[in-house]
């Protein structure tokens, strides 16, 4: 997929948010869009090139060489380091350059002179932490719910790229009422009322927005998260014909591609164990998946439809108390982190 260049908005906080919050863990590819040659995307600003060494670990930098700008997503992989294709400098996981062929023992030698982005494999997806210091020596753990960890839990990795703002996935995520209406042929969203009273519930890690009086019915509530990583959590009731286990749970996290590009992550997740959790399985990959892509393909056409600056012109009503709760936390935590900076500088 081709890039436009994004155009960076003038106000600095909204240039904060375009291009994505500072230290967090992002996802931002699945695992198997690496495999045995250097890949390039652009993420969070940056045009980055992963590749994985000889034991198949995740490696990370920008896709610059400091010697002349060319993109070492073009070269050979040479274990943990990259030889750039344009003059064979060779660039260790860390930034650091290892060896200038052309001119040994030269001043670039040894420089940590390209960003470095430390990356974890999980779940089925490579994150990034976005670090403020480029040289920063170790991150922040990567703390994913236990719908992603724990073994009592199954789940898929569905990703897709949408164009549209990132933002305008989240706000649609932090949207329960829209599922009634926009998704109301679902097999699983057919049921619950068309109108409703909504409620915001504080959590150790963020917040829940609600509708009062209804649960297990609809998508009734949405959960947003913050523990270093942004993620978003719902539940949606699963009618009999879905199979064994509890509800039908489901993980997001959004991340700013290049231009006006959104990368989408969705882990969909059951709770079973055994027979169940093969049965469940079974009927995701040959029944239910194809479901579940045709609504969220009504999001996406919704979205993407959406004018980039349809959020500047809205008449906001009480349902969307989860919209505003949420932009406005982002837009302080991007004050903050241009306080942070400018105090350093």
């Amino acid at each position: 997929m081709s890039y436009a260049p994004i155009a960076l908005h003038p106000d600095p906080i909204e240039r904060t948010l375009q291009q994505g919050l500072k230290d967090l863990w992002y996802p931002v590819c699945p695992s198997g869009f690496v495999k045995d040659q250097p890949v390039s995307l652009r993420r969070l600003g940056y045009k980055i090139v992963l590749w994985r060494d000889g034991q198949g670990r995740i490696n990370a930098l920008e896709d610059h060489c400091p010697h002349r700008g060319a993109p070492l997503s073009l070269g050979v992989i040479l274990g943990d380091r990259l030889a750039c294709p344009y003059h064979g400098v060779e660039v260790r996981h860390d930034g650091v350059v290892m060896r200038v062929p052309g001119s040994p023992g030269c001043k670039l030698e040894g420089l940590q002179a390209t960003r470095r982005f430390h990356a974890q494999e999980q779940c089925g997806a490579i994150f990034l932490y976005n670090a403020t210091d480029p040289k920063l020596a170790e991150p922040p753990p990567l703390v994913l719910p236990e719908q992603l960890t724990s073994p009592e839990w199954s789940s898929f990795l569905c990703y897709t790229e949408w164009e549209c703002d990132y933002r305008y996935v989240a706000d649609n995520v932090i949207d329960p009422m829209h599922g009634a209406y926009l998704h109301k042929q679902s097999h699983s969203m057919a049921e619950g009322e068309f109108s409703a009273e909504f409620q915001l519930r504080t959590t150790a890690t963020g917040f829940v927005f609600e509708k009062k009086g209804q649960r297990g019915i609809n998508f009734d509530w949405t959960e947003w998260m913050d523990t270093g990583i942004h993620l978003m959590r719902l539940a949606i009731p699963y009618p009999k014909t879905g199979g064994p286990g509890g509800p039908f749970t489901i993980i997001g996290s959004y991340t700013p591609n290049g231009g006006r590009t959104a990368g989408v992550f969705h882990w969909r997740c059951r709770q079973l164990q055994g027979w169940q959790r093969d049965t469940w399985r079974f009927l995701y990959k040959n029944r239910l998946e194809e479901r579940h892509w045709k609504v969220l393909e009504q999001d996406r056409v919704a979205m993407e439809h959406m004018e980039p600056d349809a959020n500047q012109r809205e008449h906001l009503y009480q349902h969307d108390m989860g919209v505003v709760r949420l932009r406005r936390h982002l837009k302080a935590l991007a004050k903050q982190q241009l306080d942070k900076a400018n105090a350093v500088a």
